[in-house]
């Protein structure tokens, strides 16, 4: 049987006065926490999903990543700063506490806050909602846990976070 671990989260969150929506994933992966940055695990659809969106290029390093989230006005964090763990197994998730989100509310005009996925959006609703007063928008999992949803389904629902963003005609 595989035993709980005691994690905390290891890197920043992403965002600059500009940001003008925040995504919140649950917490980082043991992949993640290998690469110490988002969506590590060569499988999840996150970077591949948004630089699809926005119509960047496929970033590859850490620099990359930011500097797209940051040009496309996207702020990036966890709902998780510490808790137990099983692996990478959200469903496992107890002894949380919550990363203070006030840093990014209070620092960018965020029109809109989105949950990657149900786990992040049931965390947010018992631990952010009450102090932040903010809605969430759930958007399914780009996780690869997820399979049941192909990328063009993924996109189908991630389009939405384009209305929130200054984001050209062209591209909309």
């Amino acid at each position: 049987m595989k035993e709980y671990t005691h994690i905390k989260h290891s890197f920043e969150p992403v965002y600059d006065k500009n940001s003008k929506i925040l995504i919140l994933g649950t917490l980082p992966s043991v992949k993640s926490r290998e690469t110490e940055f988002y969506y590590g695990h060569p499988q999840n659809r996150f970077w591949r999903l948004v630089s699809q969106l926005m119509s960047e290029p496929m970033p590859e390093s850490t620099a990359e990543k930011k500097s797209m989230l940051l040009k496309c006005g996207i702020a990036l964090w966890d709902v998780v700063f510490e808790c137990d763990i099983i692996g990478s197994s959200d469903s496992s998730i107890k002894n949380v506490v919550p990363a203070d989100i006030s840093i990014i509310l209070e620092s960018a005009d965020i029109r809109c806050i989105f949950a990657n996925g149900k786990t992040a959006e049931k965390l947010f609703n018992k631990y952010q909602k009450p102090i932040c007063g903010r809605e969430i928008v759930c958007l399914p999992s780009t996780s690869p846990a997820n399979a049941s949803w192909g990328i063009e389904r993924l996109m189908s629902k991630w389009v939405g976070i384009k209305e929130f963003l200054d984001v050209p005609d062209n591209l909309a």
